[in-house]
């Protein structure tokens, strides 16, 4: 399993959680392309559009991850009785494909999979840690995929529309909105960066959505 998580871009400034839309305009700064600038403004200013967030943060399956057997390409998935209930339950189909865990946890959160208009495929469950583009200061960020309390928590996933799953690993500033999104709806902060103490779920234990309550353990 290999990753090109270098960027030779970063972040200007810290996220400034009580005004994002003026942080982010200062970041769009960077970006040379006026036409680039251009999608990027719009896409940020309408995130209702491009974006589908679950509604609840749960980690569906503790301590499952996408990192493949010793000389497998690709992992794939077993999942545990429990799950499969709640899934036949809820009429959802499980896909035993690496991401498939993840895609489960997003849907069973109560999370939206719109259908896409070129193509058969739904959008894009994404990551928002993906192991790519560290805060500032910082020479690492949290990878969701190869950690097992983050893999499968439907507060660090999204559905992304084709064009806002291609900027979210382009643009940091872009990948750290939605990541400041990600904390105001649920206290997700698993690199720590804007809570003051965060529990081992990567979750402000300040914020009323407090992780161990609302995980569903199988």
């Amino acid at each position: 399993m290999s990753y090109n998580l270098k960027s030779p871009n970063g972040l200007i400034t810290p996220c400034n959680l009580a005004d994002l839309d003026s942080w982010y305009a200062d970041e769009l700064r960077q970006v040379s392309s006026r036409a680039e600038r251009s999608v990027l403004k719009v896409v940020g200013g309408n995130l209702e559009a491009f974006v589908r967030w679950p509604k609840e943060a749960i980690l569906l399956w503790p301590g499952c991850n996408r990192i493949p057997d010793a000389g497998m390409k690709h992992k794939y998935h077993s999942f545990p009785n429990q799950i499969r209930q709640m899934a036949k339950t809820r009429s959802i189909c499980l896909d035993s494909r690496p991401n498939g865990p993840a895609i489960a946890s997003f849907l069973l959160a109560g999370g939206e999979r719109p259908e896409r208009f070129g193509s058969s495929n739904a959008w894009s469950i994404h990551h928002l840690y993906s192991g790519k583009f560290p805060y500032c200061g910082r020479q690492l960020t949290t990878h969701s995929s190869k950690q097992g309390i983050h893999f499968t928590q439907s507060a660090g996933l999204i559905a992304a529309h084709p064009v806002a799953d291609a900027l979210v690993d382009e643009f940091p500033f872009f990948a750290w909105l939605l990541r400041a999104n990600s904390f105001a709806r649920f206290g997700y902060d698993p690199d720590h960066v804007f809570s003051a103490k965060i529990d081992k779920f990567g979750f402000s234990i300040s914020t009323s959505r407090r992780s161990g309550a609302q995980f569903r353990k199988c």
